[in-house]
């Protein structure tokens, strides 16, 4: 990842050092599995090999640049640490895919730790704006179009159920899809044992792929990365909704905007949505790896490693991205500036004339048919020269008394709706 959007908490989940840390672990894991269920393999092998082994990505690079394979020269680097009593039952019955495919799936746990934290932090942060705002009156738009009023904090919980819902399919993820497999070469058990498979998945904290074709399925990773672009999703439909209402002919909010900022280089007076923008672009990039994924799930036979190039550079990226945007629109939505006399003036500009209550007291007061009802309000709309008149010239095609707008017309039922979401999706913890 480029510096400018680097997370070095998740960088350096997916650095050479810990990949190969993940490797150990996963391998020692296996090792202590054996030590458990079968005499051949000397009790503490496990426990000496990791009091002995030190982690050298150059005696790793200097190794596969003779044997041209990643999992050859981190089990040399390993073994030429150790006696050869120890080394000899080290990567003993699996295959490479046993190794990098269920210490990726270490990382991707890690990772998804750090996601999970800044998902919740946004939750929280759009919950505290909403509650804030839930008795500002603001007008709703449809088709980009100045509509009925609302609840200017429902507008955000709308946002905030979205995220809530986007936790909650982070959590089955994790909960479900990052499994282990050593089940050796073509998953064929020739040498190892679903029993042992079993214990090394127990060790790791992780669950067990119940068919590993060699590898783990990439379904699996093409889940997570289409879960990556649905929360992008999310982050993209509030950003935009912040550009929207950052307009200048709207300037109901706007970003924060720190001492010393500037909005343009030649243009002083500009406050430009910088944060919404480039959240837009990130979400942006997270979709464009949906492909990939998928295109990584169609694999020859039992294995090939066309998808391996690519997730080196697809899962660091798409994990830290995940997190510096979330990590971003958190600190977006808590510095938001909601001009409140510019919301509520417009609210107040329009009364009436942007609502179906009329049409619905009419339907409930007058004798004439909906149709005949929605004609003679529709023209009184299209009549009215200036919204202040749309009233007069409505009440002249009824006799029927109009009355004034309720004060509360949007907001009646706010609180029962803010009940419901907190009930069905509380804060989180």
């Amino acid at each position: 990842m480029i510096s400018r959007y680097d997370i070095k908490e998740v960088s350096d989940l997916w650095s050479d050092k810990a990949r190969f840390e993940a490797f150990l672990e996963v391998e020692l894991a296996i090792i202590q599995a054996w030590e458990e269920q079968a005499d051949f393999v000397p009790k503490d092998t496990a426990k000496k090999i990791r009091e002995l082994a030190v982690i050298n990505c150059e005696r790793v690079e200097e190794i596969e640049k003779i044997t041209r394979h990643d999992i050859i020269a981190f089990c040399s680097m390993i073994t030429e640490q150790v006696p050869v009593e120890l080394g000899r039952w080290f990567h003993y019955g699996v295959t490479s895919s046993d190794i990098i495919d269920t210490a990726m799936n270490l990382q991707i746990k890690r990772s998804l730790k750090l996601v999970e934290k800044e998902l919740k932090q946004v939750q929280v942060e759009l919950a505290s704006r909403a509650k804030e705002l839930k008795n500002l009156t603001t007008l709703g738009r449809s088709h980009g179009m100045m509509a009925e009023p609302m609840s200017f904090g429902q507008k955000l919980l709308g946002h905030y159920c979205e995220f809530a819902r986007r936790a909650q399919d982070l959590k089955r993820y994790i909960e479900n899809e990052l499994t282990a497999q050593t089940s050796g070469a073509v998953g064929n058990y020739a040498i190892l044992n679903p029993k042992i498979e079993k214990r090394v998945a127990e060790l790791l904290d992780l669950k067990v792929e119940p068919v590993s074709t060699q590898i783990i399925p990439r379904d699996r990773v093409a889940n997570l990365i289409h879960l990556g672009a649905q929360i992008g999703n999310a982050i993209e439909r509030l950003s935009i909704e912040i550009r929207h209402l950052h307009r200048s002919e709207v300037g109901e909010v706007h970003e924060g905007f720190s001492k010393g900022q500037k909005g343009s280089s030649t243009m002083p007076h500009k406050k430009n949505p910088v944060s919404a923008e480039n959240l837009s672009g990130m979400a942006r990039y997270l979709r464009s790896h949906v492909t990939l994924a998928d295109e990584n799930t169609l694999l020859w036979h039992e294995r090939d490693i066309s998808h391996s190039s690519a997730e080196r550079m697809m899962l660091p990226d798409h994990l830290g991205i995940l997190v510096y945007s979330l990590r971003r629109l958190s600190s977006t939505v808590r510095d938001l500036v909601i001009h409140e006399d510019i919301v509520t003036d417009r609210v107040k500009m329009v009364d009436g004339y942007l609502s179906s209550f009329y049409l619905h007291h009419l339907l409930s007061h007058s004798d004439e048919t909906r149709e005949d009802i929605y004609a003679k309000v529709q023209a009184a709309a299209f009549e009215a020269k200036e919204v202040a008149q749309f009233k007069d010239i409505l009440q002249s095609k009824f006799t029927v008394q109009l009355p004034d707008t309720p004060k509360d017309l949007g907001l009646a039922h706010t609180d029962e709706v803010f009940e419901r979401v907190f009930a069905e999706y509380p804060l989180p913890t």
